[in-house]
């Protein structure tokens, strides 16, 4: 794992990353827009494809801030209702273990709706900056998990007895965080993980947890930006230059 020296010097590889990723998409495709600033990084970076470009897509928002950003950039949206599959999503995450693409997402408050996007997605592709790479996940951050606010009080419990150290999500104002979907947040500090299959088979039967932030088995590419340039992660085939790999394909779908 990377430190950047600055938090400019971070959002320089994060931006490198969005435009990276933001060449991928191709005409045609409907395209899951992610949450969270590095997420809204890739979609302003759409953006200017659309505008600069004439790109053709479609995108599926998965929250109410990033479907407003489209809208601002003129990126046209759609819904589950017309359409039950996506091409592509590409999205941010809080932390990435590679070889496996396993994440930890939602600390940006959408996961649920994020998750959804996700499964009904053909690839994902994640846009991070090295920072975010982890050996083990659960060593920088918590797992969120978004339950309902009926009997929050008892998910609390069952929380407590799996040894998740749950916290509640609370705005500056002290009061509870609400989603998008009306639910609220727990973080659970689970410290560096062993077994991720396994505390997310343990969070995936608490009764009244609506979903969690453990993303396993979803992502299909991974884009790093860092001091060396971006770095593009494909699931089993290891680690390679982004940077110029993906110029001159726009027309091209990859695989």
């Amino acid at each position: 794992m990377a430190t950047a020296k600055t938090a400019t010097e971070q959002q320089h590889w994060k931006r490198a990353a969005a435009e990276a990723a933001a060449r991928i998409v191709e005409n045609g495709m409907l395209v899951g827009l992610g949450s969270g600033s590095t997420a809204q990084l890739f979609v302003e970076a759409l953006g200017r494809r659309v505008a600069q470009e004439g790109l053709r897509i479609v995108g599926i928002a998965t929250s109410q801030s990033t479907a407003a950003l489209a809208a601002s950039l003129r990126i046209p949206l759609t819904s589950f209702a017309e359409h039950t599959q996506i091409d592509l999503t590409i999205d941010g995450a809080d932390e990435v273990k590679l070889g496996a693409l396993e994440l930890i997402k939602g600390h940006g408050g959408a996961l649920l709706r994020e998750k959804i996007v996700a499964a009904a997605s053909k690839r994902m592709a994640i846009v991070a900056d090295e920072t975010k790479v982890v050996k083990r996940l659960g060593s920088l951050v918590s797992v969120p998990v978004e339950v309902v606010q009926y009997g929050w009080e008892a998910t609390l419990r069952k929380l407590e007895k799996l040894g998740a150290h749950p916290t509640l999500r609370v705005c500056e104002d002290g009061k509870p965080f609400v989603t998008d979907g009306g639910n609220f947040i727990f973080h659970c500090a689970y410290g560096a993980m062993k077994d991720p299959e396994e505390i997310a088979h343990e969070l995936d039967h608490v009764v009244g947890a609506v979903e969690h932030g453990l993303f396993l088995g979803f992502a299909t590419q991974v884009f790093v930006g860092g001091a060396d340039g971006v770095k593009l992660w494909k699931k089993g085939e290891g680690l390679r230059s982004a940077t110029k790999s993906k110029r001159g394909k726009k027309r091209r779908r990859a695989t």
